[in-house]
């Protein structure tokens, strides 16, 4: 006896109308869309891929000397980078660079407020919180599919796609961060006659900083982990280098990109964590 009702062609008979329906009605909207993202990301690209290697090599070194004040992680920031470039996927990864730089800023743009409401409000937090298990959890493949139905193939569904798979743990990080700030504090600020919003951006957000710079950092690595995904669908950057190895059976060819992409993720990650690491010692010592 079958004791299972088949919902699953009425489910997916229903998104399938969804899709349709949002191509056919707001089909305009989303390619306007799509032509300011593209025209963004390709500036980016353009601009990194301009830049002569040993400018972005001391960039890179400066940055990671300014966030850590250590002489060893800034050579080692400019060591990763050359060693990308000593693989012949400079320009490669000057792609994967922009497409990420775009969608953790995308992610930033929609996580922070998102985060700032969930801390302010537990019903936003009740509300956000089912959503935020989805989007960490479903397969990224499944939301690729609509993305390039709505978008085409290309950067932009897969900048879109990484932005839904990297912007959770910005946003829960924020939560955490404000709500963690000592309700003293809190009480000490308002009893100055501090408003909600100056509360916000004087005491809560700079107390809560380390977290985000933490969820920063998450989903910068979850954008890299993105990059050979995206590549399915259009996506230039290291991530196709690892694809062709994987269509081509080149072992060779897919572990030159994934050793890449693996430099380039250290790179990133050593320096943003040395942010962090800063970011809580001045708070420490503040408190």
């Amino acid at each position: 006896m079958d004791i299972f009702m088949d919902f699953g062609p009425v489910i997916a008979d229903a998104v399938n109308r969804a899709i349709d329906d949002l191509v056919i009605r707001h089909g305009d909207d989303f390619e306007a869309f799509s032509n300011v993202m593209l025209a963004v990301l390709v500036g980016i690209e353009g601009w990194l891929r301009s830049l002569p290697p040993p400018v972005v090599l001391a960039a890179a070194a400066a940055a990671a000397y300014a966030a850590s004040r250590r002489l060893t992680l800034a050579l080692g920031a400019a060591a990763g980078l050359w060693l990308i470039g000593s693989l012949g996927l400079w320009q490669q990864a000057m792609q994967t660079v922009a497409i990420m730089g775009v969608a953790v800023g995308l992610s930033m743009l929609i996580g922070l407020p998102v985060g700032v409401l969930m801390a302010r409000s537990d019903r936003v937090r009740a509300a956000v919180l089912p959503l935020l298990d989805l989007m960490q959890t479903i397969p990224s493949f499944v939301y690729l599919i609509p993305a390039a139905m709505l978008f085409g193939l290309g950067k932009v569904p897969a900048i879109l796609a990484t932005v839904i798979y990297a912007a959770p743990p910005l946003i829960r990080l924020t939560d955490l961060g404000i709500r963690l700030v000592d309700a003293e504090v809190l009480e000490a600020s308002r009893a100055f006659g501090a408003t909600r919003m100056q509360m916000l951006f004087g005491v809560q957000l700079p107390l809560a900083l380390p977290n985000v710079m933490q969820g920063i950092n998450q989903t910068m690595m979850m954008a890299l982990a993105m990059v050979v995904i995206a590549s399915m669908i259009g996506a230039r950057g290291l991530g196709e280098t690892v694809l062709l190895g994987l269509q081509r059976n080149d072992s060779g060819q897919g572990a030159l990109g994934g050793l890449a992409i693996v430099a380039l993720a250290i790179v990133f990650d050593r320096v943003t964590q040395a942010v962090g690491v800063r970011l809580q010692s001045r708070a420490a010592r503040r408190g």
